[in-house]
């Protein structure tokens, strides 16, 4: 039976909740980058070992999504947000005793990496809870949470200067707080199909999808362009136009704010549009965009509306490709898949600042990385447009589709209008 088109009020609740709890385990997530400087010159680090820091617990994070996306299959969101959010703590703590070794905040660094995994947690939740024609907005506002990152880069070198231990603590309170209130106020839907298989063969079933691994290229681009513009972009602003350190941040600052107020709006569109379409005009947009910028335009005005709007874009496909994933997704696989999907995303953000780095060492210009962006955007443009619109869950939710589709997926005729409801896929 076809679920109200109105959602429930706790479908709101869920979504409220996940949301605070999305932006403060990223929040965590992200407590060592915003104090690289000064870990730099305590510890006397290379500039090496310092990218390796800031990097492990966002690769973990990244990677650590998959299984505990299959687990939150099995066990439901209201036992995994409030036990990673406990379990967070653990190394957000230990990051004071460990600060004078870069050993020991590289161990504690990996631990920090299980903050990063409640994304996929939190999207199989909010999924479950609305019904298709809210869903696009309801995931995009769940993934406004990504702004614990900006919120940390923010704040944590400002509450550092009142105490250099007072990060960790104020992080680690509120997390302990936050899953209290979780374990209280998270419920998951009292029909959520639950999986009956074991979670090596539901990974892997998940694995053998065909949409699973598109959706992963797709949300590469979208997400992963965030990533990889919010690692580099600072060093762009400063090498390729002049900028002081402040004001590259500041820029740079204002560039994750409109990615994060992007994605609802992404999603809110997806609900209308078929998220396919949604996606395709994201990424047109942002490769267009790329070609102007690949010229070196002036900052002031063109280069900065330039790189503003690619953020437009990016954050807009990042949010329609996860509306997209509960449209093509058979439900009960809704969390293993989306750990797939989020891994992929965020590793795809460390791809391309190597690259802007080695084209710029190499030619002394960010033209040649602008325009391998362009085109990576362009071919996600066409494959959204030409073959995600077609896409759909089997009815079977992990049997083998006609072949055309690949194992689970089946493939019809144009997608449904705006709004329509998925069988299958919309639970």
């Amino acid at each position: 039976m076809e679920r109200a088109e109105v959602p429930a009020p706790a479908a709101w609740r869920n979504l409220i909740v996940a949301t605070v709890g999305f932006t403060l385990t990223f929040w965590a997530w992200a407590l060592i980058a915003p104090l690289g400087s000064d870990y730099h010159d305590r510890l006397a680090l290379t500039s090496v070992q310092q990218s390796l820091l800031v990097a492990v617990p966002v690769l973990v994070g990244s990677i650590g999504r998959v299984p505990v996306g299959a687990l939150t299959d099995r066990y439901g969101a209201r036992r995994m947000f409030p036990l990673v959010s406990a379990l967070t703590v653990v190394p957000v703590v230990l990051l004071i005793p460990a600060r004078d070794s870069y050993a020991a905040t590289l161990a504690v660094g990996f631990l920090l990496g299980l903050a990063g995994t409640t994304f996929a947690i939190g999207v199989p939740l909010v999924n479950s809870w609305f019904p298709p024609a809210r869903r696009g907005f309801a995931l995009g506002v769940f993934g406004m949470g990504m702004g614990g990152v900006a919120l940390s880069g923010y704040f944590t070198p400002r509450i550092a200067q009142r105490g250099e231990h007072l990060p960790f603590v104020v992080v680690a309170v509120a997390l302990a707080v936050y899953a209290v209130l979780a374990a209280l106020l998270i419920r998951d839907r009292p029909d959520r199909p639950l999986p009956t298989q074991s979670f090596g063969h539901r990974l892997g079933a998940a694995g053998r999808l065909r949409v699973t691994w598109e959706l992963s290229a797709l949300y590469a681009i979208g997400f992963g362009g965030i990533v990889a513009f919010g690692v580099y972009l600072p060093t762009y602003l400063k090498t390729g136009y002049g900028l002081t350190p402040t004001d590259a941040g500041t820029k740079a600052a204002g560039f994750a704010l409109l990615t994060v107020a992007a994605r609802p709006f992404g999603g809110w569109l997806a609900d209308r549009v078929h998220p396919a379409v949604v996606t395709a005009g994201a990424l047109g947009f942002v490769a267009l965009l790329a070609i102007v910028q690949a010229f070196d335009p002036p900052l002031d005005p063109v280069g900065t509306v330039c790189l503003l709007c690619i953020a437009a874009g990016l954050g807009t496909a990042s949010g329609s490709v996860f509306a997209l994933v509960s449209q093509v997704t058979p439900q009960p696989q809704v969390g293993s898949v989306t750990g797939i999907v989020g891994a992929v995303g965020g590793l795809g953000g460390f791809v391309p600042p190597l690259v802007m780095g080695a084209v710029y060492s190499a030619r002394g210009s960010y033209s040649i990385g602008f325009m391998l962006l362009s085109d990576l955007a362009l071919a996600g443009c066409v494959y959204a447009y030409v073959r995600m619109r077609t896409v759909r869950p089997s009815a079977a939710g992990d049997a083998p589709g006609d072949g055309s589709g690949g194992p689970g997926v089946a493939v019809a005729g144009p997608g449904p209008g705006p709004g329509a409801p998925v069988r299958g896929g919309g639970g």
